[in-house]
């Protein structure tokens, strides 16, 4: 069985005690591929050090998170497209608009993500979006991108409609621990649409899926959120492997 991470923030001091072990539980729970969101110009350093240190299982992704637009003369990250020119990334991420944070910065974040669209288009790269309380202004600003962009919705947290026009411009809904929480609308929305259009990842070492609540995350809890999704659409847990991992590699050309 192969299983992909498609969003994990091993590089953060969270991580720092014991990043191998980490690793080696996430390969013995046949989670072989990871890839690494960026957050910012500070964060890539060590993330590319990761992917260098781990060839064929960690893959780095290149972006400014939306969180990180926090002025209001923030200037465009011209840095990225000079990173792009001299190392491969799998994506443009995590990037994206963020207004539970911080609303006083939302047109400098629309700005900052159309600019990375842009990139991810120029290079032919997919897009790793972070949305949170802002799914219907972030496909707003794909609607003209259409057919020109692919790429995942991190952490899905959109309504059923806003999934179906997420799968419409071209995106997959990425799935992790929040789908094994009470009252959560995602196996609903899983139900719906079906293994096709899913990405597993596990936004460690942030929301952990039960029985992990309040704990660190890690990728090898992959395996249970995979699980999960297989006892709710009562499929075996191969074929929920073979789905998402097709997806993952496809979606990133790995």
């Amino acid at each position: 069985m192969f299983l992909v991470d498609t969003h994990t923030h091993i590089y953060l001091p969270d991580f720092d005690n014991d990043r191998s072990e980490v690793i080696h539980r996430a390969r013995q729970s046949h989670v072989c591929k990871m890839l690494l969101p960026n957050i910012d110009r500070q964060s890539l350093p060590l993330l590319n050090k990761i992917c260098q240190d781990w060839p064929g299982v960690c893959y780095p992704m290149i972006g400014l998170h939306p969180t990180s637009v926090d002025n209001s003369d923030f200037e465009m990250p011209f840095w990225i497209e000079d990173e792009l020119i001299e190392r491969r990334y799998v994506a443009i991420g995590e990037v994206g608009i963020d207004l539970y944070w911080e609303k006083r910065f939302r047109d400098q974040q629309v700005e900052v993500f159309k600019y990375q669209i842009q990139l991810a288009v120029r290079h032919g790269l997919p897009l790793v979006i972070h949305s949170r309380e802002a799914t219907s202004l972030i496909l707003e600003v794909l609607e003209p991108f259409k057919g020109k962009v692919q790429g995942v919705f991190h952490c899905f947290s959109g309504t059923e409609s806003e999934a179906a026009r997420a799968i419409e411009i071209g995106f997959l809904l990425g799935v992790g621990g929040v789908i094994t929480y009470k009252n959560s609308p995602l196996p609903a929305i899983v139900s719906k649409f079906g293994l096709n259009h899913l990405l597993l990842e596990t936004d460690a070492p942030y929301l952990p899926p039960v029985p992990h609540r309040g704990k660190r995350n890690e990728p090898s809890h992959t395996f249970i959120v995979a699980g999960f999704i297989a006892k709710l659409l009562s499929v075996p847990l191969e074929d929920v492997a073979t789905a998402t991992s097709h997806n993952a590699l496809k979606l990133f050309s790995l």
